[in-house]
């Protein structure tokens, strides 16, 4: 067993740490393959926001010659000055059914992280807040939402064995179009933007959604007020996650809460093109692209994949405005048959319990693992 730390100007060892999910997956009919240019770019440190402020090592393990697994590291300091904290992330981690080559890769990965005086490690968790988190370990048989991680079921027991405990788990879930929202909900939902002095406002176009990128990031950063395990972001990081966003978006599906001219609330869904993403394998050029653009037109799937208000409109009834809208987005478009709305914490019980009271069937749990170093 060689375990190599990966060097990103040497393109061999670069395809080799990109390739080995095609490989382990190759028989797997629900993986969806990430976007190649975007893989490519997590290991680019001249063009990652990530590296402005952070930093990140990738490693291989070699089983005579022959790549059977692959983690990165991070050192995100935005993460740690926000929390207070000291923490690495692991993430990107894929390999064969090999406790040898998971302990002596994590292993590689302990040793990084204490020599920058990180004293804990997460993971998975990515480079940015849109990026999937957590281990799946429940739903392997559906396909994952476009974005979020899958992985074969025996990676929690591959984990477990070099001694991480479960930090907090998300789960997601199945909402049929056709189910029956409660009237009461939409009815109270209508007397606190009254009260309030709230509307909704939608867009009508990419271009008018590209001007509320920036209140995006005002939004995501103002209701981060009082929380923890995450960090406010950069301008760079934003625009960076504005281009994906922007790409996927259906711009009717994304609504913002206004009191006056100011947005305190948003709702994010999108359309999901998974499917597509399996029959490209990833790849955008030559006619990925394409294929892409029609999925986006004719996708039965719908993804609802971030919401939140402002911490003093929360309270007194205020997420029923965003179930309400929830709701509208699903039903208001008769294309959409299926919708998944993506990783809500297991620690928002309540959240969790109205939501299933709503007909959601919560399919799918992914975990965060957590060591002290």
């Amino acid at each position: 067993m060689e375990i190599i730390q990966v060097d990103p100007t040497r393109k061999q060892q670069v395809r080799a740490f990109l390739a080995l999910p095609f490989r382990l997956y190759a028989r797997t009919p629900q993986w969806v393959p990430p976007l190649e240019g975007e893989s490519r770019l997590v290991l680019d440190r001249g063009r990652r926001p990530f590296y402005r402020h952070s930093a990140a090592a990738f490693f291989l393990a070699l089983r005579n010659g022959r790549t059977v697994g692959r983690l990165a590291v991070l050192d995100n300091r935005r993460y740690n000055d926000f929390n207070r904290s000291a923490a690495a992330f692991f993430t990107l981690f894929e390999c064969e059914d090999d406790p040898e080559a998971a302990r002596d890769l994590f292993g590689q990965a302990f040793a990084w992280a204490r020599a920058r005086g990180l004293a804990e490690i997460l993971g998975p968790k990515g480079f940015t807040p849109l990026d999937g988190f957590g281990l799946l370990v429940k739903g392997f048989e559906h396909r994952p939402a476009f974005g979020l991680p899958y992985n074969p079921a025996y990676y929690p027991a591959l984990v477990e064995s070099l001694g991480f405990h479960t930090s907090s788990e998300v789960v997601s879930g199945y909402l049929n179009p056709g189910l029956q929202f409660p009237p009461r909900i939409h009815d109270l939902a209508d007397r606190l933007r009254a009260r309030r002095g709230l509307t909704i406002a939608r867009c009508r176009s990419r271009r008018e959604l590209r001007r509320l990128v920036a209140h995006l990031k005002e939004l995501y950063n103002g209701s981060l007020e009082g929380t923890s395990g995450n960090y406010p972001l950069t301008d760079e990081e934003v625009d960076g996650m504005a281009g994906q966003l922007l790409w996927l978006a259906d711009p009717r599906l994304v609504k913002i809460v206004l009191k006056g001219d100011q947005p305190v609330g948003f709702l994010l869904a999108y359309p999901d093109v998974s499917a597509a993403m399996q029959r490209i394998r990833g790849r955008l050029w030559p006619f990925g692209w394409l294929a892409l653009l029609l999925e986006l037109r004719r996708t039965e799937w719908l993804n609802i994949n971030g919401a939140g208000l402002l911490p003093e409109y929360r309270g007194s009834g205020g997420t029923a405005i965003l179930y309400s809208e929830l709701f509208k987005s699903v039903s208001e478009n008769p294309r959409f048959r299926h919708a998944e709305v993506v990783q809500i914490g297991v620690e928002n019980d309540r959240m969790q319990r109205e939501m299933e009271n709503f007909g959601i069937d919560f399919y799918k749990m992914h975990r965060v693992y957590h060591l002290a170093l």
